[in-house]
């Protein structure tokens, strides 16, 4: 392993400790709340830069996904009658629900590209939306109210965090994995140019149609689990546009088609979006201020954080090495008599014994020699 890659996974390590012990340092219901909805979005943040990070396809329609996890386990519980723990044993099946409405949106949505795509997949979000308002099963603009939990008051939110962070940190460890891979590669060489990479032998809808049913199926699974944690299940939050906002401003704070850019993202807008939220009694300015970063971001940041810092990074070692040099040169020139003429002659013993491996070296690079 090499070192960057070394304090990469000592820094992955390091922030998965302190948010496994965060709600046992902090016990304020309302911390853990917001602790609980930040684990949500960064499975849900990876989840959609997997797809749209990874591809270029910029999907604003992933409420979808998460309305129809949110109202698969709503429904199963109410019409099984399923209380307590027994409860949880549904979120599988929210995320196998909301892969198989992956499938026939991808199949129509992914025909077409950029922006229309974008349309698309808005059109998408705005069906199902309207399904959830006006079907009886959904329980139309009432919604589906979730069981109650017996637990104890102090701790009643732990359950929920612990499993949000296990699943956001299954989708970043799924995420690093498929980055890494050929799958990831066919991804990305989608995102640089796709008739190249049709034309190269990428199957280029079978590899978006799989990023995007494997999307799905994390979105689905988180919204499965807030469902339970918030208590009901209504069509305008279960489906809700700021979600898909949200999760690509996550993604493009932290930096988009990385690793960790849509989980720094998460861990930053979630918990002060849900600060604004609580502080401000204006219902509308928490959401103009997240359009304003948005907007923000996209202009001053359009590699995201990471991206950006990495660079910056990269270009100050640059600048200190050749400052380091610069400095060197000088010494290197007052040097004593005796020492430079003691090279010198060293150096003709080599060049008298070593001829041939100079010529071999010179010869080994190509262009090099001298011209005529």
């Amino acid at each position: 392993m090499n070192p960057t890659a070394g304090r990469r996974a000592g820094v992955a390590v390091l922030a998965l400790a302190l948010l496994a012990i965060f709600p046992l340092i902090f016990t304020n219901a309302l911390v853990t709340t917001i602790g609980v909805d930040t684990m949500i979005f960064v499975a849900a943040a990876s989840a959609w830069n997997i797809f749209s990070g990874y591809s270029g396809y910029i999907s604003l329609g992933h409420a979808v996904f998460f309305g129809s996890g949110a109202y698969t386990v709503a429904i199963l519980a109410r019409d099984w009658h399923l209380t307590g723990d027994a409860v949880f044993a549904l979120l599988p099946l929210a995320a196998v629900v909301a892969a198989a409405f992956a499938v026939p949106f991808g199949l129509v949505a992914l025909r077409v590209r950029r922006h229309t795509f974008v349309v698309v997949t808005i059109a998408f979000f705005f069906i199902f939306q309207l399904m959830a308002s006006n079907f009886a099963f959904t329980g139309g603009s009432s919604g589906v109210i979730a069981p109650i939990l017996n637990w104890q008051p102090q701790t009643y939110n732990n359950p929920f965090y612990y499993l949000g962070l296990a699943i956001a940190a299954a989708t970043a460890v799924l995420s690093w994995l498929i980055r890494g891979s050929r799958f990831g590669l066919q991804l990305r060489a989608i995102r640089d140019d796709e008739d190249r990479a049709r034309g190269l032998g990428v199957r280029a809808m079978r590899v978006k149609l799989s990023a995007f049913v494997i999307s799905a199926f994390i979105t689905g699974l988180v919204g499965g689990l807030w469902f339970y944690f918030i208590g009901e299940a209504l069509p305008q939050f279960a489906f809700d546009p700021l979600f898909d906002l949200s999760v690509a401003l996550m993604a493009f704070f932290g930096g988009l088609g990385t690793i960790a850019g849509p989980v720094l993202g998460a861990l930053v807008i979630e918990p002060a979006q849900q600060y604004l939220t609580v502080q401000i009694t204006n219902d509308y300015l928490s959401e103009i201020l997240l359009g304003a970063l948005f907007l923000a971001v996209i202009l001053l940041l359009p590699r995201g954080v990471i991206p950006t810092a990495s660079e910056k990074i990269t270009m100050l070692r640059a600048r200190r090495a050749a400052g380091s040099g610069e400095a060197q040169a000088p010494d290197a020139a007052l040097a004593p008599v005796g020492a430079a003429s003691g090279g010198a002659a060293s150096g003709g013993a080599a060049s008298d014994g070593g001829a041939d491996g100079e010529s071999g070296a010179a010869a080994s690079v190509p262009g090099t020699g001298a011209g005529p």
